[in-house]
C-alpha cells in the first residue's frame, strides 16, 4: 500500500509520519485489497478543534472517505482510524453476504433444473 500524507499549516515530524503510517497500515489486517491511502493532516488556529485530519482508501470499487477534527492531533488520527476500520469491515460484510447470496441462488437453480 502506497501512503501519501499532506501536512497543512504543521511541521510534519517523524514522529507524525510514523504514528499515522502504522495506524494505516493497521487497516491491512482487515482487507489486504487497499491501494493506497492518502492523509491530509490540517492545524487550524480559528477552531476549537485545532487539528482536521482526512483520509481517502483507494481500493478495487469504490473508494473509502473519513474526516474527524479534534483539539489532539494523536486523538483525531485515532477516530479517524477507528471510523476507516468501521468502513472497511461493513464493506467486508457486504462483499461476504453477496457472494454467500449468489451460491445458494446458483445452488438452488441447479437443484430446480436437476428436478424439472
Amino acid at each position: 500500500m502506497q501512503i501519501h500524507l499532506s501536512p497543512r499549516h504543521l511541521v510534519l515530524t517523524a514522529a507524525i509520519h510514523s504514528y499515522v503510517a502504522e495506524k494505516v497500515e493497521h487497516l491491512e489486517t482487515i482487507t489486504d485489497e487497499i491501494l493506497g491511502a492518502h492523509i491530509v493532516l490540517m492545524h487550524d488556529h480559528t477552531q476549537t478543534k485545532q487539528y482536521v485530519v482526512k483520509v481517502h482508501l483507494g481500493l478495487p470499487g469504490p473508494d473509502i472517505h473519513a474526516e474527524d477534527a479534534e483539539s489532539d492531533l494523536y486523538a483525531a488520527i485515532d477516530k479517524v482510524v477507528d471510523k476507516l476500520a468501521r468502513q472497511l469491515r461493513k464493506r467486508k460484510t457486504r462483499i461476504k453476504e453477496a457472494t454467500k447470496h449468489r451460491t445458494q441462488k446458483s445452488a438452488e437453480a441447479k437443484k430446480r433444473g436437476l428436478k424439472g
